[in-house]
């Protein structure tokens, strides 16, 4: 049951008009937000304020090199002395004061080689400037089990086995004096001696066939080059060749020689070494020269100075 309240003709007239407005007015669904003020501006006739876009960074270029910590290195000295090398005979490229500081770029021995500027850098000595970093990570250390030799002197001693004309087997003494004039190229001179002991054998000659026994003793040198396969290391397979001479029953014949072998360096200064080698020269008198081939195979030791 209903009461109604007795009111004037302008209460009646203002109800009804707010029933009417709130039956028209549409209802959100469950869930959705009020519209934005924008909207509500825009339904009005003003128009909204512009949204400031979002900041974007630079996408960093996908080649950049990874950034590392730098060490670095302060002067200590009251006028220090930058060189262009690691070493008081280099070039002076500048003088810096006390306090300065620079990025070391690498360090060998008592030398770093720092960054004097973007375009310009220079070695200082460690009596110039103090450590602000551990650095021991950029000291050079080159592979242990290779070795420069170029500018030494070899001095060598052998013994082996000599065959005359591939004929009779004698004891065979010698040595070498080398140069390395590079790391491959090994230039030497040797002197050897061997005793030729030879029995008996039928010769056949222009008065018929005899019985001949040669019993001498020869001495030969040479001049020879050798080329390392591998040089620097610790073991060192070469081959060789030269140039000598043979002396034997009183006369002296021009020689070549060829052959290979291999260097076992025990240290940095000390190896042992062996050889195969052939030696090719004519022996005889008038028309009975030959051809002689003797081949020897030596073992000795070595010693770098």
């Amino acid at each position: 049951m209903i009461r109604h309240t007795t009111g004037g003709p302008g209460d009646r007239f203002a109800t009804l008009a707010l029933v009417a407005m709130l039956a028209l007015a549409p209802v959100p669904a469950r869930g959705q937000d009020a519209p934005p003020a924008s909207a509500a501006a825009d339904s009005a006739g003003v128009a909204p304020a512009p949204t400031p876009a979002p900041a974007v960074s630079p996408a960093a270029p996908t080649n950049a090199p990874a950034m590392v910590g730098k060490k670095k290195v302060r002067l200590i000295g009251k006028d220090n002395v930058a060189r262009s090398g690691p070493g008081d005979g280099f070039a002076i490229v500048g003088v810096y004061p006390k306090d300065a500081e620079f990025t070391v770029i690498a360090k060998s021995d008592e030398w770093y080689d720092v960054r004097l500027s973007d375009q310009e850098t220079g070695w200082i000595h460690a009596s110039l400037c103090r450590e602000l970093d551990d650095l021991s990570g950029l000291e050079f250390r080159p592979n242990p089990k290779l070795y420069t030799r170029t500018g030494s002197y070899v001095l060598s001693g052998y013994a082996g086995a000599y065959a005359f004309d591939r004929k009779s087997n004698s004891l065979v003494l010698g040595g070498r004096l080398g140069y390395y004039v590079f790391d491959r190229i090994l230039a030497e001179a040797g002197v050897s001696w061997t005793h030729v002991q030879r029995s008996q054998e039928i010769v056949e000659s222009l008065f018929g066939l005899s019985l001949e026994a040669e019993d001498f003793q020869m001495l030969f040198y040479q001049l020879n080059v050798a080329w390392e396969l591998m040089p620097g290391r610790q073991m060192v397979p070469f081959v060789g060749g030269g140039v000598g001479s043979s002396i034997l029953l009183g006369r002296s014949e021009p020689s070549i020689n060829f052959g290979a072998g291999t260097r076992l360096f025990v240290s940095k200064r000390a190896a042992v070494r062996w050889e195969f080698r052939d030696y090719r020269f004519h022996g005889g008198s008038g028309s009975s020269r030959l051809t002689n081939n003797n081949v020897e195979f030596t073992i000795g030791s070595e010693v770098l100075f």
